[in-house]
């Protein structure tokens, strides 16, 4: 099939919705279809071996910049995307802009909807019930069963059964492939041969600044990784930890995604120590209906994990794959963390199993479940 993807993330940019995005059009384009993907705005470059770098791609697909201007709040972006979908005659569409999926059905060409956070706004639960409503064929994929639950109660819609999908994150496991041991990864990269704990990605609030910060000054004695991080904030925290005089972080800023699991490969431990509020890049709580994407790269890092102890969490990890700790409380953190990096046979169990179990999770898996039987 012909596919035309619709995103309004930037492109290239520091997003994980951006990186969704591009991982679920190579997933498309993996599977033999003709992808097309429409993007908002352009990053610094347009050139496809700089973007794939950035993002782990090895599989090339189009991508056609259109124009937006955010004061209008997508529409001009939505009518810009329909064109531009006609124009390459896609016999689907497949985006996260509710605008432009509704359109692709008024246009009657089939549409598929992925959700990541709670219908907002005022014309939100209108525009999805009218989606809903369409008889073009129709399909949505959410990342959690709360975001299902969340959706349907904003919407006060019922789903035709069959047409929703739990979608949870995947993995690229050529990325995790022959990954050195944490000892070997530290030497390729130069970091200092000691236990290391690892945290990658952004810090919004919620994410675990505060703890990552916390659990340094409590445990000198062993290393902590910090991977990813707007510029500001990484200098806003470089500072923290030099006014304090914390001498046992490493900070790298934005990695690159194709570079990405040898440094989460450096650690013996890697943490996600979200709080119980959790904002989104949109300011948006999510702490509900979080599907984080480094929770699968994580598991296919093959490291051990601690977790905070969301509920939400517990769709993908459990008891045998990683470890739970109280959100927010430092105190059960640093035990927890004491604890783990004491037990080496522990850590390897863990680890072993997280790596077993996120193995059948991939964008390809995924994406050829989204397609199935679709359209009819």
């Amino acid at each position: 099939m012909r596919i035309a993807i619709i995103t309004n993330s930037r492109i290239p940019s520091l997003t994980a919705n951006s990186i969704q995005a591009m991982k679920v059009s190579q997933a498309l384009a993996q599977l033999g279809h003709e992808v097309r993907l429409f993007t908002s705005r352009a990053g610094e470059t347009r050139d496809w071996d700089a973007i794939a770098a950035h993002y782990g791609l090895t599989t090339q697909f189009e991508i056609e910049w259109l124009p937006m201007n955010p004061r209008l709040k997508l529409y001009d972006f939505t009518l810009y995307s329909l064109q531009a979908t006609k124009a390459f005659k896609a016999d689907i569409v497949y985006t996260w802009v509710l605008n432009a999926a509704l359109a692709a059905l008024w246009s009657g060409i089939p549409a598929i909807l992925e959700i990541h956070g709670e219908v907002v706004g005022g014309l939100g639960p209108w525009m999805m019930r009218r989606f809903w409503r369409s008889s073009t064929p129709k399909r949505m994929l959410v990342t959690t069963s709360p975001l299902r639950d969340a959706v349907k109660a904003v919407a006060k819609f019922k789903f035709p059964k069959g047409t929703v999908q739990i979608a949870p994150n995947g993995i690229d496991p050529l990325q995790y492939e022959n990954l050195p041991s944490p000892a070997g990864a530290r030497q390729q990269l130069g970091f200092e041969e000691k236990l290391t704990v690892g945290f990658t990605g952004h810090i919004y609030p919620g994410r675990g600044a505060d703890m990552l910060f916390e659990l340094a000054q409590r445990i000198p004695e062993v290393n902590f990784l910090w991977v990813g991080g707007k510029p500001e904030m990484v200098a806003h925290w470089r500072k923290q930890l030099e006014d304090a005089g914390v001498s046992n972080v490493i900070m790298t800023g934005f990695v690159a995604n194709s570079i990405l699991p040898l440094y989460q490969s450096a650690a013996d431990i890697l943490l996600m120590p979200y709080g119980r509020s959790i904002s989104a890049s949109s300011g948006q709580d999510i702490a509900q209906v979080i599907n984080p994407m480094k929770m699968f790269d994580y598991m296919a890092a093959g490291r051990a994990i601690i977790s905070a102890d969301l509920p939400v969490i517990h769709e993908v990890l459990n008891e045998q794959n990683a470890v739970f700790a109280e959100p927010s409380d430092v105190d059960v953190w640093e035990r927890t963390l004491r604890d783990l990096l004491a037990d080496e046979p522990r850590r390897l169990a863990l680890a072993a199993q997280a790596r077993k179990d996120v193995a059948k999770r991939t964008w390809h898996a995924r994406a050829e479940r989204a397609l199935a039987g679709f359209p009819e």
